[in-house]
Parts: C-alpha cells; structure tokens; sequence
C-alpha cells in the first residue's frame, strides 16, 4: 500500500475507535472501503473532508524523497552556517546508522524568512533507545536526560548541544499533556503541530518538506493551524496564545486573522482556566514584547482570551492602543503595556496570583500604576517631581530611574524621558553621624531632623551644601520640641 494510503487508513481507523460510529476494515478491497468511508462520513464532515485531500495529497511526492514533498531547496549562507564541525559528526552518524535527521520547527521557519536561527530542534526517524545506544557507542556524552519520556534526546557533541526528538503522535490528549506514540513517518508527526509554518521540516541537503502549505503561509504571513483549528486547540490550550504570539511574530501590517482560528479560539478559550500560570505567561510575556500589540490583545479581549488568563474582565483597549501607538518605536518593558490592562494595583497582585510573574515585574507594574496619574503633562515642574522621585527611593531598594522611565513612555512624557536620562543622581550630603556631631539627641528624632534636611534640600535644587544644612538643625530642634 502506498505510504500516503497508508497513513489515511491509520487516521480513518483511528477516527473510528475515537467516535465509535463508523468501522473500517483492512479487507482485500481496500480501495472500495476507502472510497466508501470518505463518501459516507466527508459530506456533513468538511474539515475530515479536507484531511483526506491533504493525506492523499501528501502521498503522491516524488519518490526520490525519503521524507516528504519536497517544496523547495535552501542553500542560502544562514543554512550553511549551521554545519558547524559537531553538526557535521551527528550528521555522519545519522548516516552511518540509516537514521533520518531534519531540521523541524522554528529553525526552518526562520531560514524561510531569511534570519539565522537561533535556537535548532531537530527530527529523527531514530528511537530514543536508538539514539542512546548509538551515542553511547561513540562515547559521546548526552545531557537533560528527562525529556527521554517524550522522546527528545540531548548529545552534546564539540561543546555544541543538539536536541533530537523522535518522530511522534499524540495518542491521548487532555488540553494539557500527551502520552505519546513513536513513529517513522513525517507527516503523521507534522499533523500533529500547532501551525502550518512550524510543520515544516528541512532535511541536511536542504530539502523544505512541508505537507501542510506552511511555506505560502510564511510568504502571505498567514498563521493557521495545522488541519482542524477546534482539534488542535482541544489538544493543548496552550496554542490559543502560541497563535496570537506567532502572529505578532510573522505577521505584516496587511494581515489579517484566520477566521477559522479565531472561530475555534472562542468555542475553546476557557480551557486556558486549566493551563498553569507559569505557562501562560511564559507565552503572554513573548506576546507582550512582540509586533502589534494593540490589535493583537484587542482580538485576543474580543475572543475572552484575557479574562481567562488572569486580566479583568473590562479591559481599557483604546488606551492601550494609544500608549502602543506612541511607544512601539521605543523599547518598551512589556509590564509597562501589562499595566495599561490593569486599573489599580489589587488587579496587579490578582494577575501575579494567577501567573506568577518575577518579583521586579510586580515592581515595574505597581511603580507604574502609583504614578501614571500624578506626572501632568502639562505641569512645568514635572522634571523635579520626577527628579524628587529618584531621590526619595532608599538606594538599599535599587534605582528605580527604569521604573520611572517606563511611566513616562506611558504618559508619553519624552521631553522629561530625555532630561533624566542625562541626569546623574546627587547623594544627599548629610548623615546621621553628622547630626549627632552637632548635638541632635538619638532617638527618633534623627529622623525627623534628617527629613527636615532632606526637604531643605530637594526645595534648593540640591544646591545646600552640607554647611548650609547643618546651620538649620538649632531652628529645627526648637520646632521638634
């Protein structure tokens, strides 16, 4: 049976245990059982319709191709600048042991659109056993040996690591997490990825293998999910967010959103309350610090998305869009868009419970909703309101000249923004030791004095000099008593 008949009757039967309403025989008139499932089952069924063109599609590529149709042939400098002396021993020892390999995923993704990639995931028709024995064989060492359960196999080959994961399907899914399956066969692993433009694989001469139309999707900067939207989302929630952030990563100012997608993103978006928080933000964070921003969190408010993720359910889009439109040229700290859907600080701290972002993203947000009212814009003295800011922060508690930054690009205060950028922060000339020299008694009333001082000082413009503030304490002394 040809390959591609092959991995269609393996779906067709496994559509038939999963539904329990329709049997497919292996019979010796196989094509007649064939023809008849699809005439029965593609009429009220257009998604599984295009499934079974896809599958027979992918099954007439060249037989000169091992892995899959080939589209194109990359051989741009980015390609071979990945043939580095530790790639070239995996690849030998691929070769020598009659195992594929492939490039898979983003790496493939990023030589279609011109970059270098940063990060390589690579595809193998080799078992994790398989691989383990073969590198132990060669006395090379593997490292991060808890992703074996899934497949995944790290060798770590001329102080280069190369993460290789075995070809697999998902057998069962809960929205969450997969029990696996191994397998030889391209496609079946390709069907079972989140989008078209990361099904793609690239095997080592340079072939583009794609099945599912992921390069004319790169060229259109189109994002889809690979076959049915609904069934790739129920697989893992998680894609709901993975693609929005892909869109914001491919996308043009021309694109627009799948409307299958969005469409299955609405139907599936409260499986997101399943997802762990670290997870959502991991991706959230990734969005935040993408390519259109604004259109992307007012689809994603549109979709529910947000409420479902730990945002208030009323969200202000319209003045994030504003402060996105303002900044998007700048580089802006991605809390500082984050803050824009968060009213007051209760929201804060109900967002960090829900995702649990770092200590300093907490920081960042509470610092900018405490003084995104108070800096006027049309306030004269708002470079020493700001300047007065910087002073009263304890330097035990950082410098918080960043903070301060980002509350300005959300107002849109660049004037200010540029005047305290050059500003070198004065330290304050008095001490406690001083006070005591000139005869303040301990107690409480260092402080007083010392914050008296500082008022003093901060109303000078910092010009008092130490001299001049000490000259003050008798005044002061009189007044605390």
């Amino acid at each position: 049976m040809g390959s591609g008949r092959a991995r269609l009757v393996t779906f067709l039967s496994g559509f038939c245990l999963k539904n329990n309403n329709c049997h497919l025989t292996h019979t010796t008139n196989l094509d007649l059982g064939l023809t008849s499932f699809c005439r029965r089952f593609s009429k009220n069924r257009p998604h599984l319709h295009k499934l079974i063109q896809s599958t027979m599609d992918a099954s007439e590529y060249s037989a000169s191709s091992h892995v899959g149709p080939v589209k194109m042939k990359i051989n741009s400098p980015e390609f071979h600048s990945l043939f580095t002396p530790g790639l070239l021993q995996v690849k030998q020892l691929f070769q020598q042991n009659n195992h594929q390999l492939c490039f898979a995923g983003g790496a493939v993704r990023d030589l279609l659109m011109g970059d270098t990639p940063k990060d390589i995931d690579f595809a193998t028709t080799a078992t994790p056993e398989e691989m383990i024995a073969m590198f132990k064989r060669e006395d090379i060492r593997m490292i991060n040996e808890g992703g074996v359960s899934h497949g995944t196999v790290t060798c770590r080959v001329h102080e280069e690591n190369f993460e290789i994961t075995t070809l697999r399907i998902d057998r069962i899914t809960d929205g969450r997490h997969a029990i696996v399956e191994f397998t030889k066969d391209w496609y079946l692993d390709a069907s079972r990825r989140d989008l078209t433009i990361n099904s793609i694989f690239l095997d080592l001469q340079g072939n583009v293998i794609d099945f599912f139309n992921g390069i004319e999707d790169l060229k259109s900067r189109k994002v889809r999910f690979v076959g049915d939207a609904s069934t790739r989302i129920k697989e893992d929630y998680l894609r709901i967010l993975r693609y929005f952030r892909f869109f914001g990563r491919i996308a043009n100012d021309d694109a627009s959103f799948d409307q299958d997608a969005i469409a299955a993103i609405k139907a599936g978006g409260e499986g997101l309350l399943g997802i762990s928080g670290p997870r959502i933000w991991m991706e959230m964070s990734k969005i935040l610090r993408g390519n259109y921003i604004a259109k992307i969190l007012r689809q994603m408010n549109h979709c529910d998305v947000l409420q479902y993720i730990g945002f208030p359910k009323e969200v202000d889009i319209d003045s994030l869009e504003v402060i996105y439109n303002k900044t998007k040229h700048l580089n802006v700290n991605h809390m500082t868009y984050t803050s824009a859907l968060l009213p007051t600080e209760q929201d804060v701290l109900r967002l960090e419970e829900r995702v649990q972002f770092s200590r300093i993203e907490r920081k960042t947000s509470l610092f900018i909703i405490l003084y995104r009212d108070k800096i006027k814009l049309d306030d004269p003295k708002r470079l020493k309101f700001c300047q007065d800011i910087l002073i009263d922060i304890p330097p035990h508690e950082g410098c918080h000249r960043d903070f301060l930054m980002e509350v300005l690009k959300y107002i849109g205060d660049f004037e200010t923004m540029q005047q305290l950028q050059d500003w070198k922060i004065p330290k304050f000339p008095v001490n406690g030791k001083m006070l005591r020299d000139a005869g303040v008694p301990k107690g409480k009333t260092v402080g007083i004095i010392m914050k008296s001082l500082k008022e003093m000082w901060k109303e000078s413009d910092f010009l008092l000099s130490p001299s001049e503030l000490l000259e003050q304490i008798p005044k002061l002394l009189e007044s605390v008593e």
